[in-house]
């Protein structure tokens, strides 16, 4: 190999970055959740809202995302919303059915899909449907829900408890309050969720006519399930498979080519089936690792082995999964406070989930450094664009207890520092939305021949045969990367996010905390 000359990335602007095609959402680009509740405040009363989100795709367009997920928007009690009471309404906190169709056509016409929560587990206890189940036994939405009949009640011994059990662990049975009827209902979550029977042919058909709503008359590009394995209990979990094999037909009738991402937390065998009817899903245990080898510095969990049997896993059940990559999520730790709001580490989590095969998931305020630490309300604090005094956006339905113009610097002041999170999220986003591998959602992983402590190094790969070679300098100080014979192939560095990368013969410098990718 000969030496060649280090080349610095070219800024993509906005008006040149490559549009995602809306057909092929998932398939390309990087996705964007948001807590509407707390992104945007367009009319003054605290609350984020639909029309703030609207007011800011020209920011989400600039960063380069090509999808937002929007948290749930429908009608429902508490403040998070995942309790809805109206499956074709949106929330009058956010707006109207007209400002969120506004949002989806100004999004499109950004090369920006919409993908919203599909909220199928449980309901609110306030949904018309629980409110005519829990009158009876004889009312046609009885079997709606799951109850449990008074002698299995009493031969549980469950009659007087509705908080805990003998084993000390939460009792998922919940008795109806204000009500003299003796059976209890299933609410896995809290009494205030009632799950959702779907052995019932009419809940299925139900959810259909939902989905088939929000893809077609009103016109998202796709959903994130919630909760989507515990449709059935763990012990019925191909109950669950064949569900989703279903609901993945139905999506795919009604809008070809709409994307589905589910919430599946467990063993990589066991999410695989998941993927028969889902498009994506999210990799939570990868998640988990990048955390811990940024804050160590050093890959102890051989990041890369365990992904190379993860994706052989998934593969078997599906050639074509998307495997949904993130940091944190509204209800993870903010990786933020993970990593004790140590930029250079921020930077490189960026570089891994940005440049790892698979769908980036961005949390809003991750591109800012955002902070919070569970229970729940921290981790969905206020989006800081500016110093307070300057802040006509930002909500105030709560005060920041983590994430506040003194502990985390605001948009505006990131944007204008070239050396700003914000600006390595966006220079990152961007290099990828531009480069074949890269912005491949289904370029496959290959491990590299290269070992070396400190440092991450793998290889992607897509189907047409194009493939690039990126490293991960996970510690501070530059590390010379010695290539081994299976990496003759490499010519040139074509991105650095850090300069002082160089290419000599055998061996590329990777500045400290720099990723480097190689053609």
């Amino acid at each position: 190999m000969t030496a060649t000359p280090s080349v610095q990335p070219a800024i993509v602007t906005t008006s040149t970055r490559l549009q995602p095609k809306l057909s092929l959402v998932g398939q390309k680009g990087v996705h964007y959740e948001i807590f509407v509740r707390s992104f945007a405040d367009s009319n003054g009363d605290g609350i984020g809202d639909i029309n703030g989100v609207t007011n800011n795709l020209d920011y989400l367009q600039e960063l380069g995302v090509s999808a937002i997920w929007l948290m749930p928007l429908s009608p429902s009690p508490s403040q998070h919303k995942y309790d809805v009471t109206d499956y074709y309404g949106i929330d009058a906190e956010y707006g109207t059915l007209d400002d969120f169709k506004r949002l989806i056509v100004d999004a499109h016409q950004r090369g920006i899909a919409v993908i919203i929560d599909l909220v199928l587990h449980h309901t609110s206890i306030h949904h018309p449907w629980f409110q005519e189940s829990s009158k009876g036994p004889d009312n046609p939405y009885w079997n709606y829900y799951k109850w449990l009949q008074p002698d299995e009640i009493k031969r549980r011994n469950l009659a007087n408890r509705d908080i805990t059990a003998d084993s000390g662990e939460r009792n998922p049975w919940h008795s109806v309050r204000g009500s003299n009827l003796v059976e209890k209902y299933y609410g896995m979550f809290w009494s205030g969720m009632p799950d959702l029977n779907f052995d019932h042919p009419p809940v299925r058909e139900e959810f259909f006519k939902i989905a088939r709503y929000w893809l077609n008359d009103v016109g998202v590009d796709g959903f994130r399930l919630d909760a989507a394995r515990h449709l059935y209990r763990e012990s019925e979990e191909p109950k669950n498979h064949e569900f989703w094999q279903e609901f993945g037909r139905v999506v795919e009738a009604a809008k070809p080519g709409a994307y589905t991402v589910g919430e599946v937390w467990t063993r990589p065998e066991r999410i695989a089936p998941y993927f028969r009817g889902l498009k994506a899903n999210f990799n939570f245990d990868l998640q988990l690792m990048i955390a811990e080898i940024v804050q160590k510095e050093d890959d102890t969990e051989d990041l890369i082995e365990f992904l190379v049997y993860v994706h052989a896993t998934f593969g078997n059940v599906n050639p074509h999964f998307i495997d949904a990559l993130l940091l944190s999520n509204h209800d993870q730790n903010r990786i933020g406070s993970l990593l004790k709001g140590n930029i250079s580490r921020l930077k490189v989590a960026a570089n891994l989930l940005l440049t790892l095969p698979g769908l980036p998931y961005l949390y809003y305020g991750e591109e800012i450094g955002m902070l919070g630490m569970k229970p729940d309300e921290n981790i969905r604090e206020p989006f800081l664009w500016d110093v307070r005094a300057h802040d006509r956006q930002r909500t105030f339905w709560r005060r920041g207890r983590y994430s506040t113009s003194q502990t985390v610097r605001p948009l505006a002041a990131q944007q204008t520092d070239p050396d700003s999170l914000f600006n390595h999220y966006k220079q990152l986003i961007q290099y990828r939305n531009s480069h074949p591998v890269l912005n491949d959602n289904l370029s496959r992983l290959v491990q590299a021949g290269i070992r070396q402590k400190g440092i991450v190094a793998f290889i992607r790969h897509s189907d047409n045969g194009q493939r690039v070679l990126v490293m991960h300098n996970l510690t501070k100080k530059p590390i010379d990367v010695v290539f081994s014979p299976d990496e003759t192939w490499c010519r040139c560095i074509v991105f650095e996010t850090i300069s002082g990368a160089s290419f000599t013969d055998d061996r590329v410098t990777v500045p400290g905390y720099g990723c480097v990718v190689v053609e």
